[in-house]
């Protein structure tokens, strides 16, 4: 009686893949090491370099809970660049994390996992020179930091106080942010956000030579200034001292916010989109960022919006047109569906279009807003 073979069912899931040729065995049998666990880093291949890499949950930071089209993360470095991180952790963005010399300048109400300090160092004594070489010796402890607590983001904003010793001398910590985008293989760039001291700051010499060294040291990068002097000009007299800077960096990081989130919605009229965003973002030189609210939008539209954006800005005006830019339009139902109104909003957009070699416009429609929103970003300015 002869034996029918088995059918089997079993399914492969690489059945698609063709047969493996074996080696050949030179005039020996080869030994069967098939059943050894063979690990790929073994190898130490270059090509295993900046694969996906897996992160523990036990550091990893929540995702952001604020709506954003693009990944972001934010890394303040010194006392007043963790007040504006923490600005941004305040209003959703969890991917946040706080570098600096010392405890002393933590605000209170951060949470430690979002803290970073640096071992051995209590303060830099605005001694920038110093603070470099303390980042260059402790770039791992930073590295690290990225790696674990943010896990992969695409686009890094990077906030630093100038005048101070360690905001100042964010620079050195450089090479280790692109070390970080390169291993997680992300798809954006590190974008610089870096204060300038008042005019009465300025007046301390050590001061005022450490805020020209953070900007020249940023030059080259996409960076954004926000003038403390202007900041507290727009305030004084609204708010009290105690409360300046918090609302000063409450108000950048929620005009920055904006940007992000309009970014990932749909507009009935005209969307400005994440690739819009990251042409943006994706200029070296400088970035402005200013934002307005006309009561009744009119006749020279562009020429208002242009001009309320740069006055009531806390980045410096900027000189000469921009490679790329951005007008984000927020208007009321009443709004856009007036015939006249609509079309002082076109005239609008290509009269702050001449300012830029290309600009991406969005126009959102909101209930109860209390005017016309005008949201003005300029990127790859010189100067």
């Amino acid at each position: 009686m002869s034996k029918k073979k088995k059918k089997t069912n079993k399914s492969n899931e690489f059945d698609f893949l063709p047969p493996a040729e074996l080696p050949p065995t030179f005039g020996h049998q080869a030994e069967n090491n098939f059943e050894e666990n063979v690990q790929v880093e073994d190898f130490g291949m270059i090509d295993d370099y900046g694969l996906d890499m897996e992160f523990s949950d036990e550091d990893l930071l929540p995702e952001n809970s604020a709506p954003s089209s693009i990944s972001v993360g934010f890394v303040g470095v010194g006392g007043g660049g963790n007040k504006m991180a923490n600005a941004f952790l305040e209003i959703g963005f969890t991917k946040t994390i706080l570098v600096n010399t010392t405890g002393k300048d933590i605000p209170k109400n951060v949470g430690e996992k979002h803290v970073v300090l640096i071992p051995d160092s209590d303060g830099i004594g605005k001694n920038v020179e110093y603070g470099k070489e303390v980042f260059t010796q402790n770039g791992a402890v930073v590295e690290d930091a990225l790696r674990t607590k943010l896990g992969k983001v695409d686009w890094l904003f990077v906030l630093a106080g100038g005048g101070g010793g360690t905001g100042s001398s964010v620079a050195a910590l450089h090479p280790v942010f692109e070390r970080y985008m390169r291993s997680v293989q992300s798809s954006g760039k590190v974008i610089y956000v870096v204060s300038w001291p008042t005019a009465q700051e300025s007046l301390n010499p050590t001061i005022a030579r450490n805020a020209l060294s953070l900007i020249n040291d940023v030059q080259q990068h996409c960076h954004m200034v926000l003038d403390n002097e202007r900041s507290t000009r727009l305030l004084r007299g609204k708010i009290g001292m105690l409360g300046m800077y918090p609302v000063s960096n409450t108000q950048f990081a929620k005009s920055l916010a904006q940007v992000l989130k309009l970014s990932n919605e749909d507009s009935p009229i005209q969307s400005f989109d994440s690739k819009d965003l990251e042409t943006c973002l994706d200029n070296e030189g400088r970035a402005f960022l200013g934002s307005t609210i006309i009561k009744n939008p009119s006749g020279n539209l562009g020429s208002v919006i242009l001009h309320n954006c740069m006055n009531r800005s806390a980045c410096p005006p900027p000189k000469g047109k921009a490679a790329a830019g951005s007008l984000v339009l927020v208007a009321s139902e009443e709004m856009v569906a007036d015939p006249k109104v609509s079309k002082h909003l076109e005239s609008a957009i290509a009269y702050v279009g001449g300012r830029c070699e290309t600009l991406f416009s969005g126009v959102y429609v909101r209930k109860n807003v209390p005017g016309l929103i005008a949201i003005l970003s300029m990127n790859g300015l010189q100067g």
